[in-house]
C-alpha cells in the first residue's frame, strides 16, 4: 500500500515518479488493488487490460507531464486498439479498433498508465450510470444509494474512489460536469472543438459534445487539456486559439470580473434550497476575490433549446444503433438496447431532415442568445444541477420513452437545466466541488465564460480554488 497515494493528484503523482520515489508499476499494482477493494461497491470500473498497462510500462513511457500515472478511459468514445469498449451498450459490446482516436493518442502521450475503462449509459444519454452492459448501476462512492452522475459517472466514481487521481470523460450535455458536482471533483468543458473528434468522427451531436476529464484538482485538468488541445486533421472547424494554455494561465490571478448570479434554473424556476444556498456561497467566495457578483439571467430561449437538443441527439442515437447493426448485418432483436435507446429510434424517425436541420439551426440561434448576454458579463454563476444528487434507479433507461426521458416532469432537464445551454452555445463551462449537504452530499457550483475564454475560466477557478480547497474531503472507504 502506499500510503500518500490518496493525497497525491496527477500532477503530484508524476512528480513523485519523476524523482524516483515511486515507479509506475507500484502505482498501477496500488490502482488495481483498489479496483479490487473498492469497485466491487462501486461498478465503475470495466474491461480491465493489465497486461496491456504493464506492457506499456515495460516498453517505456513517454516522457509526458503525468508519465506514470494511472488512468482510465471512458467506456464511450475514445477509441482505442488495446482497449475493447461495450460503449455502454449489448449491442455495442467487445468492439474492438482498428487505430487509436486522436485523442488518446494525445491522453497516452502525456505518459499516464491506461488500464481500463469506466462505465457510462447506453449512448451516452442520461444523468446516471446505469447501462444492462455492466450487469448493474454505477453507485457513488459518498453515498451508494445515490448515482455518481452520468454519463461520465464511472469515470466521477473512480477518481472520488480515489482508484485513480484523474480520468477521461466526455460531454454533450452536462456529462463532465454532473459527475463532477455528484462526486466532490472538478469538471471542466471546454469551448467547441478544442480537443479532437477524429478520426471516427467529425463533430458529435452537432458539435455540442466534446471529450473532457474528471479531476481532483484544477491543475490536473489544466495539464491534460494542453496536452490533448488542438484540431486533429481534417477538422471540420477549430476553436479560437489558446493564448499561453490552461497551466500558464492558473499560475496567475485572472482579472477582476462580472459575474451574473442566477439561483434559478435559466427559465426562472425555483431549484432545491440546498443548491440555492450553494450559489450564494459561492458568491460571496467571489466577492471576497474582488469580483463583481450581481443577479441577472440570460433571456435566451432556453426552453427551445432543450427541445432541439431532444432531438438532434435521438437522431445520434438512431444513427449510431443503425451502423451497429449494419456492421452485423442484421436487424434490432429484443434486448439489444434499452428502452430510452428503442424509442429514441422510434422518435428519430418522425424527424425529417429538415426538422433536424431547424433544431441545428435552434442550436445556433441559442448561441447567439448566450453570446449577447454575454457582452455584459463575463461570467455566469449558477448551481451544476437543480438539486442534491440522485437516487439510483430514478433515471434508469427502463420503462421509459426517450422524449419522457428528456423533457418529462422531473426528469432529466428538470434535474440538470444548466449544463446543456453551454454544449449548446459552445461556451466553456466549470463545475466546482464548492458545498456539501448536511448528509455528506457533494454540491456543485456551476462557471461559465465567453465563446473561447476557457484560460480565463481555468484561471478563475484555480483562484477559487486556492480560497476554497476541497481536495482533502474524500468519502469514507475501506482501503485496499
Amino acid at each position: 500500500m502506499i500510503a500518500e497515494y490518496d493525497d497525491w493528484d496527477a500532477v503530484a503523482m508524476a512528480a513523485e515518479v519523476a524523482k524516483g520515489s515511486v515507479s509506475p508499476a507500484e502505482l498501477l499494482d496500488e490502482a488495481l488493488a483498489r479496483v479490487a477493494a473498492r469497485n466491487p461497491a462501486l461498478n465503475a470500473v470495466v474491461l480491465v487490460q493489465e497486461e496491456k498497462a504493464r506492457a506499456a510500462i515495460a516498453a517505456g513511457l513517454p516522457e509526458g507531464p503525468l508519465k506514470g500515472v494511472p488512468f482510465l478511459i471512458k467506456d464511450l468514445g475514445c477509441e482505442a486498439v488495446d482497449f475493447p469498449s461495450h460503449n455502454g451498450s449489448r449491442l455495442l459490446a467487445n468492439t474492438t479498433y482498428g487505430r487509436d482516436s486522436a485523442i488518446f493518442e494525445r491522453i497516452r502521450a502525456t505518459g499516464v498508465v491506461t488500464f481500463g475503462r469506466t462505465t457510462s449509459p447506453e449512448g451516452g444519454v442520461g444523468p446516471a450510470t446505469e447501462a444492462a452492459v455492466y450487469g448493474g448501476p454505477t453507485r457513488n462512492p459518498w453515498n451508494t444509494d445515490r448515482t455518481p452522475g452520468g454519463s461520465s459517472g464511472g469515470s466521477g466514481a473512480a477518481v472520488a474512489a480515489r482508484i485513480v487521481p484523474a480520468a477521461h470523460g466526455s460531454d454533450g450535455g452536462g456529462s463532465v460536469r454532473i459527475p463532477a458536482a455528484s462526486c466532490g471533483l472538478f469538471g471542466m468543458k471546454p469551448t467547441r472543438a478544442r480537443l479532437p473528434d477524429g478520426p471516427y468522427a467529425g463533430e458529435g451531436w452537432a458539435g455540442m459534445a466534446i471529450d473532457g476529464f474528471l479531476t481532483r484538482s484544477v491543475r490536473d485538468t489544466a495539464v491534460l487539456l494542453d496536452a490533448c488541445a488542438g484540431a486533429d486533421l481534417g477538422a471540420p472547424y477549430w476553436a479560437p486559439p489558446l493564448g499561453e494554455g490552461h497551466v500558464a494561465a492558473i499560475a496567475r490571478p485572472p482579472r477582476r470580473m462580472r459575474i451574473a448570479l442566477c439561483d434559478t434554473t435559466l427559465t426562472g424556476t425555483m431549484i432545491h434550497a440546498d443548491c440555492r444556498a450553494a450559489v450564494h456561497s459561492a458568491a460571496r467566495v467571489l466577492e471576497s476575490l474582488g469580483h463583481r457578483v450581481e443577479p441577472a439571467r440570460p433571456a435566451a430561449d432556453t426552453r427551445g433549446m432543450m427541445a432541439a437538443w431532444t432531438k438532434i441527439v435521438g437522431c445520434g442515437t438512431a444513427l449510431s444503433v443503425r451502423r451497429a447493426l449494419a456492421a452485423k448485418g442484421r436487424d434490432l432483436a429484443p434486448g439489444d438496447v434499452e428502452d430510452v435507446a428503442r424509442s429514441a429510434i422510434a422518435y428519430a424517425k418522425g424527424i425529417s431532415g429538415a426538422d433536424y436541420l431547424d433544431a441545428v439551426g435552434k442550436i445556433h440561434a441559442y448561441g447567439r442568445e448566450m453570446a449577447a448576454f454575454f457582452q455584459d458579463w463575463d461570467i455566469l454563476l449558477t448551481a451544476t444541477l437543480a438539486e442534491p444528487t440522485a437516487e439510483v434507479g430514478r433515471f434508469a433507461h427502463a420503462g421509459i420513452g426517450y422524449e419522457d426521458y428528456r423533457m418529462g416532469p422531473g426528469m432529466v432537464f428538470d434535474y440538470s437545466p444548466f449544463c446543456a445551454a453551454f454544449n449548446a452555445s459552445g461556451q466553456p463551462a466549470v463545475s466546482l466541488p464548492l458545498h456539501w449537504t448536511g448528509d455528506g452530499l457533494p454540491l456543485g457550483v456551476h462557471l461559465a465564460a465567453r465563446f473561447g475564454a476557457d484560460e480565463e475560466l481555468i484561471a478563475l477557478s484555480a483562484e477559487v480554488e486556492a480560497v476554497a480547497p476541497w481536495a482533502t474531503r474524500r468519502p469514507l472507504l475501506d482501503r485496499p
